[in-house]
C-alpha cells in the first residue's frame, strides 16, 4: 500500500482536533515519508460514457456485475494497483493513525474491499489524499480511479461524475461549541458565522439558503472547521452527520445538534467513462453488506459516535 498527497494546504492547528492533521501533514508521503509513483490512472474512451439518469434518483446506479474484460478493470490489473482518493483528516472515516502512519477508517475499510475484489489483494491499492473541493477534479482528471470519501451523491454531480449506488445514509447537521449552549437548528445560524468545506453538500445548502448568518467562511476540508470554531473564529459548522459525528468525538467541547437539514447518500465515485468499474463496484457492496462486511467496519468505527446499527443502507 502506498500513499501519495495530490494536495496539502490546510490549517494544522488546535488543541484535539489536529492530533490527525498533524500527524496527517507530518506523513503525508507515506509510511517512509515518499510519495508514490505510480502512473497517472487513463480514462476510458468518453465515447463509453455513463449519462447521468434522467430522473436525477440518486439511489440508482448501474447494475452489479465483475466484468474482468472491462477496459477500466483491464488498465487497473495492467497497473498492478488500486488508485483510490480519500480523505486522512476525518476521524474514523478516513484518518492517518498517528501511531501506525496508516490511512484508517470506514471509508478505508471500503477501499481494501473493492482492491480485494479487483486484484485479489486488500493491500494492492494506492491512496491519494484529495481535499473536498478537488474530488470531482481527481476523478475527471484522472488522478483517482474512484472516491471513497463520505462524497454525497448530488443531481449536479451526477453530471459530472458517476456513482456507485449509497452505501450510507446521512444528513446535513450542525456542529456548535456546547459552551455556546445553543438550543435549536435555526438559533445555530441567526446571526452566527457559519463554516462550511468548499465545494461541498453544505456550502451548497447555505447558497441556497443562508439561515440569518452573518457570514459564511468556506474552508479546504471540514476538519478546518472545527479548527475555525476551536479558536473562535467561527461559531458554526454545517457538514454531513456522519463528519459532525467524528468532529463531536475528536473534541469533547463541541457537539452536534439532533436536527438534521435533509436526507443523503453517500456513494463511491468513479469516472463516468468507466462504467466497468462502477458495475464492479456494485457488485463489491453487494457481497459487502451480505458478507458482513459493512456491519463489521460500522461496528469498529462508528458505532461508538453514531450508535449501534443493525440495518446497513440498502437500496
Amino acid at each position: 500500500m502506498t500513499v501519495r498527497t495530490v494536495t496539502a494546504r490546510g490549517m494544522r492547528a488546535g488543541v484535539l482536533a489536529t492530533v490527525v492533521a498533524v500527524a496527517a501533514g507530518l506523513l503525508a508521503g507515506g509510511p517512509d515519508g515518499r510519495a508514490a509513483q505510480d502512473p497517472p490512472v487513463q480514462a476510458a474512451p468518453a465515447a463509453a460514457a455513463l449519462a447521468p439518469a434522467a430522473d436525477c434518483d440518486v439511489t440508482k446506479s448501474a447494475p452489479p456485475a465483475e466484468d474482468p474484460n472491462g477496459s477500466a478493470i483491464r488498465r487497473i490489473r495492467q497497473r498492478g494497483s488500486l488508485v483510490v482518493g480519500v480523505d486522512q483528516n476525518s476521524f474514523n472515516w478516513g484518518y492517518r493513525n498517528p501511531r501506525t502512519g496508516r490511512i484508517e477508517g470506514f471509508d478505508i475499510d471500503l477501499a481494501h474491499a473493492i482492491a480485494a475484489s479487483v486484484l485479489g489483494d486488500p493491500e494492492r491499492i494506492t491512496f491519494r489524499t484529495v481535499p473536498t473541493a478537488r474530488r470531482i477534479d481527481a476523478i475527471k482528471n484522472g488522478e483517482v480511479d474512484l472516491i471513497t470519501r463520505t462524497m454525497t451523491i448530488t443531481c449536479d454531480r451526477l453530471k459530472e461524475v458517476a456513482f456507485s449506488v449509497p452505501y450510507f445514509r446521512t444528513g446535513q447537521q450542525v456542529v456548535v461549541p456546547r459552551a455556546a449552549k445553543v438550543p435549536s437548528l435555526a438559533a445555530a445560524f441567526k446571526g452566527r458565522r457559519a463554516c462550511v468545506a468548499a465545494q461541498s453538500s453544505s456550502e451548497a445548502e447555505l447558497k441556497r439558503d443562508a439561515r440569518g448568518t452573518s457570514a459564511v467562511r468556506v474552508v479546504e476540508n471540514q476538519l478546518d472547521c472545527l479548527v475555525l470554531m476551536q479558536l473562535g473564529q467561527v461559531d458554526t459548522t454545517l457538514t454531513d452527520g456522519a463528519l459532525a459525528a467524528a468532529q463531536a468525538a475528536q473534541d469533547p467541547t463541541v457537539q452536534v445538534l439532533d436536527e438534521s437539514i435533509s436526507d443523503a447518500y453517500m456513494g463511491v465515485a468513479v469516472n463516468r467513462a468507466a462504467p466497468d468499474l462502477v458495475a464492479w463496484v456494485n457488485q463489491v457492496l453487494a457481497e459487502y453488506r451480505s458478507g458482513g462486511g459493512w456491519q463489521r467496519s460500522y461496528a469498529r468505527w462508528l458505532a461508538p459516535t453514531m450508535g449501534a446499527s443493525t440495518a446497513p443502507y440498502l437500496p
